[in-house]
């Protein structure tokens, strides 16, 4: 089979040299204090074409993008727009000059309707000035049905799921005129139906002329829709040419700055290759846990010393389990008990002190507080513990503080910097201090290397061995099957709400999983008809204490695994691994049914 990269380029084709530029960076600088973010950094993009910036943490992707928009201005060089010099102001201008984005996160506005952050600024008007909400809602529903959503445009956006509203963020980029499209992390939320349409946007942006910036962490994308890639590293730009000229291993060692060698050896995660001593005594169990509409009879056990992989498509109730363990999600029925100790009707509140430490998937809305400094971050969760008679001691704030800034190697100018300035990789090993600072019995990882480079997603999968490793019980949720096989021992395949099977020992590997996960056969019940876990004997008769885990486990073709999902495989993640399962039959977004209009 031929590898992606020449795959790539013989889809996408060989861009013209001649075609124009339409946007140009010539020298940029930006400065924050303590931090030189943008150091003399040029960028051309050529219209028609798909440019890849790649980086890792801290790099200045996002401190350009910023830039170009109009949400930074910057302290040296300049701007051209199709030859012209501009200066943005605002982002509005940019965007009224044909610079239209699509930010990581989803940036719009939770309790208006979804037609109306579609057209947002710029609605439908009758002959009266008035706002025609009948044509508002017909476009916006055409408009989406393009993307393959089916989802009432009167419903308020914040009812929608993440992928969803990343969704109508892309509809709405598309929809305004623009010469230039910029993408960061635009798949980051997004199934593999909705990969494939976006990657069909991308081809019609470019049969019309229209430039797209891509920002990705994910090698097989920028591979598939990029031409050309421009590299960044600690503010300053590495460089640019094309990405058919430059392997895998290449770009990885230009992004991080060292050797191809070592790149190389070092491999494609930061796991380890040994397995975890795991405790035959489990810290966590649940059984049977059920709330309507989005768990049903969920059974799991997690040990100490074990990375507990969650498997699932969209939808399968991962990040809702993760949820209901940590006391966020109230349910209906089951039971859930912390060393043997039933906790009752559990809250956030009672999880925490019970041991259960969560690491939401949407750290901003879920995780930080932008509007904090990374010391008040960090100590957040931690203030009970840090006061005295309700007097809370500064000195072993900083103290804490201290420690995990230099374990986790946080990228600050200072432990006063608002965390908000961050780049993402660092907010979220933010969120993992804040947690492990109460030093906790049980870990869930929702998502934790969503949307950060290849050098922070690195350090956080090394963190995670190196926990386990300690004796801590950990729960990954990811999308990335390349990573959920090598750093889980054991995987929890979940389908519908309701736990599928289970991966155990040789038949944790790529292909089983991903057969698991494309698999449409019903969920079955344990044979004795309950859904109560297994025993922690059985389990530990099939994974033994000490089995090398699936880091180098693969299953032989035709191992049979667990049952799996049927809406679809993992998103773009999938593409790493060298397999794609089945894609998804036609898919309706949670709580597609309509609602009521929403008179804004």
């Amino acid at each position: 089979m031929a590898p992606p990269e020449a795959a790539a380029s013989a889809a996408s084709g060989t861009q013209p040299q001649a075609a124009p530029t339409v946007l140009e960076a010539r020298g940029v600088g930006k400065r924050f204090p303590g931090v030189v973010a943008l150091d003399d950094v040029s960028f051309s993009l050529r219209a028609g074409e798909t440019h890849a910036l790649v980086g890792e943490n801290g790099a200045g992707k996002s401190t350009l993008i910023k830039v170009l928009t109009g949400v930074y201005r910057p302290d040296g060089g300049e701007l051209l727009l199709a030859g012209e010099p501009v200066s943005f102001a605002r982002p509005f201008e940019a965007q009224q000059a044909g610079i239209s984005t699509i930010y990581q996160e989803v940036n719009l506005v939770p309790l208006m309707s979804v037609a109306r952050n579609i057209f947002l600024g710029r609605e439908p008007r009758t002959r009266l000035g008035l706002i025609d909400f009948t044509r508002m809602h017909r476009e916006a529903a055409a408009l989406l049905d393009g993307f393959g959503v089916t989802v009432d445009p009167r419903r308020p956006l914040h009812t929608l799921g993440i992928g969803t509203q990343q969704m109508v963020a892309l509809a709405r980029a598309v929809s305004v005129k623009a010469q230039v499209v910029i993408m960061d992390e635009p798949t980051s939320s997004l199934e593999p139906r909705e990969v494939e349409t976006l990657f069909r946007v991308i081809g019609d942006l470019r049969r019309k002329n229209i430039a797209v910036v891509y920002v990705s962490h994910r090698m097989d994308e920028l591979y598939r829709v990029c031409e050309r890639v421009t590299v960044l590293r600690d503010g300053k730009h590495i460089h640019t040419g094309d990405l058919a000229d430059l392997d895998r291993v290449q770009l990885v060692s230009m992004m991080l700055g060292r050797e191809i060698a070592e790149v190389r050896r070092h491999g494609v995660t930061s796991f380890g290759e040994e397995g975890h001593d795991i405790a035959r005594t489990p810290v966590l169990t649940a059984a049977g846990l059920s709330r309507r509409h989005q768990l049903d009879g969920v059974s799991l056990a997690l040990h100490p010393g074990e990375v507990l992989g969650l498997g699932g498509l969209l939808g399968s109730g991962r990040s809702e389990t993760a949820r209901a363990l940590a006391g966020a999600l109230p349910l209906d029925s089951g039971e859930i008990a912390v060393g043997g100790a039933p906790v009752g009707r559990l809250t956030p509140a009672g999880a925490i002190r019970a041991g259960i430490s969560l690491l939401p998937e949407d750290r901003k809305a879920d995780g930080i507080v932008p509007g904090l400094s990374v010391r008040e971050n960090i100590v957040l969760a931690a203030m009970p513990r840090l006061s005295r008679a309700g007097i809370v001691s500064r000195a072993r704030q900083d103290r804490v503080v201290d420690i995990f800034m230099k374990r986790l190697r946080i990228k600050a100018s200072s432990p006063e910097q608002k965390v908000g300035e961050l780049s993402g990789g660092n907010q979220q090993k933010v969120l993992l201090a804040r947690w492990l600072c109460l030093e906790p019995k049980v870990l869930l990882l929702d998502e934790p290397t969503r949307g950060i480079d290849v050098g922070a997603k690195a350090e956080v999968q090394a963190l995670i061995d190196e926990l386990a490793q300690e004796g801590l019980a950990v729960l990954l949720i990811s999308s990335d099957i390349e990573e959920l096989v090598e750093g889980a021992d054991r995987i929890v395949v979940l389908r519908n709400g309701a736990t599928a099977g289970e991966l155990t020992g040789g038949q944790v590997g790529e292909q089983s999983l991903l057969a698991a996960l494309a698999d449409h056969s019903p969920a079955a019940p344990p044979p004795d008809g309950t859904n109560a876990p297994a025993p922690a004997d059985a389990r530990e008769d099939a994974a033994p204490p000490g089995t090398p885990g699936p880091r180098h486990a693969t299953a032989p073709p035709g191992t049979p695994g667990a049952s799996g999902d049927p809406g679809g495989t993992p998103h773009a993640g999938a593409d790493a691994v060298g397999g794609t399962a089945a894609a998804p039959d036609a898919h309706t977004p949670a709580g597609s049914a309509a609602g009521e209009e929403d008179p804004r």
